[in-house]
């Protein structure tokens, strides 16, 4: 069976539509893990994805009577784009079912590629049932996504290529896994050529349907997927494809949604190009891979699978990719509700940036207050910096692997005060941004007045942004705003603006 896939790829017809993709090196990358990494570059392809390969094969040996009714396929994206393209290329008609949650800009680019498209059901498998009651009723031709030796065989092309621009000297190839097309046919042509090579499988850990059955050694049907990685979310593995996995592949690491979009900011330091989030898994696996194996020296290639990212998903990926890079710490500390106790908790923070600082009074006699921190070293130094917070005499509980935290309870800090502050003002500050600049700005406002509300978040812009609650007595009003007028910080009083007398003010 291995020869005839083999043949199978060398014959392959994918250059019609498709491009040999550059390998390229990733030398920040590569300095940060100790190894060379390559990137091959899929994400380059016309459609963004390496899934033209397989589609444009298999449409291009359906004979003419079959090609002439026309194809259709079920695809969370990428797939679709390639079917599409393919199908326009020949002059025959696609049908193009899509999950409801598939983003807007793979739905778009489907559309525009002359695809009919029809929305149906919240993951794969709900449309490819769909799309089955289709084929039925119209007589369509079935493009499966992975599991058909033509598509497969498609996919299989990248190893000749990553083999040949290589020149065959590749420790291991860490490849994106949903369905398995990608990586059946990278790892049978791979192992063909060099037995002794590594083929490495990267999975979300909400979506590892490959990993579980080759651990069970049967195909497995996961209950749900997570869709973070909407191009590999994917309940059942194809039948073909687990076979040649189960042959040649050497095992699936799973990494997290943090761990992904750290990938995405791997892969955008070194390229400056923004793949999403199923193209940065096998970036994301490299990294927990070589650091829990030790791996140094080694030659590694990382297939970016695609490019197909919604916009407004940046947002989230810049939020997270710090915890997932482990360069922030997220931590809620209890400290005592009294004037100056900001300045004596980031006194003893130091130096430290702070990232992000979410509070809001209580009329309690303890504060809880949501606080983020750069760290360099990781886990190590996230240790040293509860440790010293709790020596202090401080409530420290660590919320940096808390998923609901992180989602949700991060930016829910506050609401409406109950009692106890009765001048409260609101202001909006900004002070230039660098090292320390949180504490220099407590600091600066001093301990005088009682903070009641605090937001602040670092993006890494060059300038920070605090909005401030504080209790002003009638009678200081003169003396505080001199004090703020000399302070040469931007400002503007938000007192009067009604978001804050709807949800915060008392």
């Amino acid at each position: 069976m291995t020869d005839n896939y083999i043949e199978r790829i060398l014959r392959a017809r994918v250059y019609d539509v498709a491009m040999e993709s550059p390998l390229e090196p990733a030398p920040r990358l590569s300095r940060r893990v100790g190894n060379t990494i390559l990137f091959k570059r899929e994400d380059l392809q016309p459609v963004f994805s390496f899934k033209l390969r397989g589609a444009y094969n298999k449409i291009a040996h359906l004979s003419e009577s079959v090609a002439k009714r026309g194809v259709i396929c079920a695809s969370a994206g990428n797939h679709a784009q390639g079917v599409a393209l393919a199908a326009r290329r020949r002059g025959i008609p696609a049908v193009i079912v899509m999950p409801q949650t598939t983003p807007n800009i793979k739905v778009n680019a489907v559309r525009d590629l002359g695809g009919e498209v029809v929305l149906h059901g919240d993951d794969y498998d709900s449309a490819f049932e769909h799309a089955q009651t289709i084929v039925r009723e119209r007589n369509l031709a079935f493009v499966h996504p992975f599991d058909d030796p033509d598509v497969i065989a498609g996919q299989g092309t990248v190893a000749v290529e990553i083999m040949r621009q290589s020149r065959n000297e590749v420790d291991a190839i860490f490849v994106p896994v949903g369905g398995g097309g990608l990586i059946a046919g990278i790892a049978v042509y791979a192992k063909y050529l060099n037995p002794k090579i590594k083929v490495i499988g990267v999975e979300p850990v909400d979506a590892a349907a490959m990993h579980d059955s080759l651990r069970a050694k049967k195909r497995v049907v996961l209950d749900r997927v997570g869709i973070f990685a909407d191009g590999v979310a994917v309940k059942k593995v194809g039948e073909e494809t687990f076979r040649l996995c189960r042959e040649h592949v050497d095992e699936v690491v799973l990494v997290d949604t943090d761990e992904i979009c750290a990938g995405i900011q791997d892969i955008f330091e070194d390229t400056r190009s923004i793949v999403e989030g199923a193209g940065a898994l096998a970036v994301a696996g490299i990294k927990k891979y070589c650091a829990l194996n030790s791996w140094k020296d080694k030659r590694i290639v990382a297939v970016n699978s695609g490019a197909n990212l919604n916009f407004d998903v940046l947002r989230y990926v810049a939020e997270r990719s710090d915890v997932g890079q482990a360069r922030e710490v997220l931590l809620a500390v209890e400290i005592p509700e009294q004037p100056g106790s900001f300045l004596k908790f980031c006194g003893i923070l130091g130096q430290r940036a702070v990232t992000e600082f979410n509070y809001r009074f209580g009329a309690k006699e303890r504060a809880q207050i949501f606080v983020g921190l750069a760290v360099s070293r990781g886990k190590e130094e996230r240790d040293e910096v509860i440790a010293s917070l709790r020596t202090a005499g401080y409530g420290v509980t660590d919320m940096t692997d808390n998923e609901m935290a992180k989602l949700h309870v991060r930016y829910m800090v506050g609401g409406h005060v109950n009692g106890g502050v009765a001048n409260e003002r609101l202001y909006r500050f900004e002070f230039p941004e660098r090292k320390g600049a949180l504490l220099n700005f407590l600091q600066a406002v001093g301990a005088r007045w009682n903070i009641t509300l605090f937001h602040y978040r670092n993006h890494g812009s060059d300038y920070g942004r605090v909005l401030a609650g504080i209790d002003v007595p009638s009678a200081d009003t003169t003396d505080f705003l001199d004090h703020l007028n000399v302070l040469h910080f931007s400002y503007s009083d938000e007192t009067n603006n009604p978001a804050y007398r709807i949800f915060l003010g008392s």
